[in-house]
């Protein structure tokens, strides 16, 4: 019985995968997100999907599995059917930290296959404009004179490091506190109560632009026409990993390789598109991070060991 068991269940997941990549998709398409509704990866895939849509002639399906640093989401990705009709958009922290944070991690990052990176995220080190510090190094002297009491806030490992080497280097006094979400962070900007934060700059550019908040470097080296003159931190001498923050679409292990070449090939189609970059991607503080299948595996493992010196500098043990 146990074998006809396993023949039977072989023979049921042949049926159900597509047949080739030309007759494929032939029903809706579910796509996973690592965020709560309105979140980054939620509004972009479904203005990506309104896209793939007119190409694909199916709908995606949008399905929010916040929670647990991302490890939710990937192990939802990881468990679905490997038939092409479950895809999952993961930002880097569960793909290329997480495995070096959580002593048991529910999902493994080996074994969800990459389609295509979509977009990196820039982030910012933005201050409350009262502070008054038009620069890292007059921030540096703002918290020297009012020590014990400035904090910061960012959901980056790397921009821990980098904040831990200016205490070390330059002497800044402040304490990191925990990091909930963008519009929480932003919030506590705003209010003053954490008036320092390395963050996504679409979660702040209309704080900026209005003002209220001071950009003061880019903290991931990726450049933006929405900040021509703020520095990055390889501008300001740092020699440290800057932040890697970029999403990515993946699929379930198994999945036929001409199903994954097919989805990163029309995610390539749209995003390469001038248009739809300016609206959806640049002008929102990212930049497209479009590749092959292959070279976002390649990318991923250095990225990984990257990442495992990024942890071990923090000082952070896995949890």
């Amino acid at each position: 019985m146990t074998r006809i068991a396993v023949l039977m269940a072989a023979l049921f997941a042949a049926l159900t995968l597509p047949a080739k990549a030309e007759d494929y998709p032939s029903r809706p398409i579910h796509v996973l997100t690592t965020s709560s509704a309105g979140g980054i990866s939620d509004i972009f895939m479904r203005v990506l999907g309104e896209e793939l849509h007119k190409s694909l002639g199916q709908p995606l399906i949008i399905e929010n599995r916040p929670g647990g640093s991302g490890n939710i989401g990937a192990r939802a990705c990881q468990d679905a059917q490997p038939d092409g009709y479950t895809i999952c958009i993961i930002n880097a922290d569960p793909m290329i930290y997480n495995q070096f944070l959580f002593k048991n991690l529910p999902f493994d990052p080996d074994k969800l296959t990459p389609i295509i990176n979509l977009f990196h995220l820039i982030q910012v080190l933005v201050i409350n404009s009262d502070l008054g510090a038009k620069s890292v190094d007059e921030l540096v002297a703002v918290s020297k004179q009012k020590p014990g009491t400035l904090s910061y806030l960012t959901a980056s490992i790397p921009c821990v490091v980098y904040m831990d080497s200016l205490k070390q280097q330059k002497g800044g006094d402040w304490v990191r506190v925990p990091f909930k979400g963008g519009g929480e962070a932003t919030n506590a900007i705003l209010g003053g109560s954490t008036p320092i934060g390395l963050i996504g700059l679409g979660n702040v550019i209309s704080q900026i632009t209005a003002g209220k908040m001071t950009a003061l470097a880019l903290v991931n080296n990726i450049r933006t026409p929405l900040l021509p003159n703020v520095p990055t931190l390889a501008d300001l001498g740092y020699k440290g990993a800057p932040s890697q923050t970029w999403y990515g679409l993946f699929a379930p292990p198994g999945t036929p390789k001409p199903i994954v070449d097919k989805i990163a090939k029309e995610v390539a189609r749209v995003v390469s598109d001038q248009g739809f970059r300016d609206r959806y991607i640049i002008s929102r503080g990212q930049v497209p991070a479009i590749n092959t299948p292959e070279q976002f595996a390649d990318e991923i493992k250095i990225d990984r060991e990257a990442a495992r010196e990024i942890v071990k500098l923090s000082g952070l043990e896995p949890q």
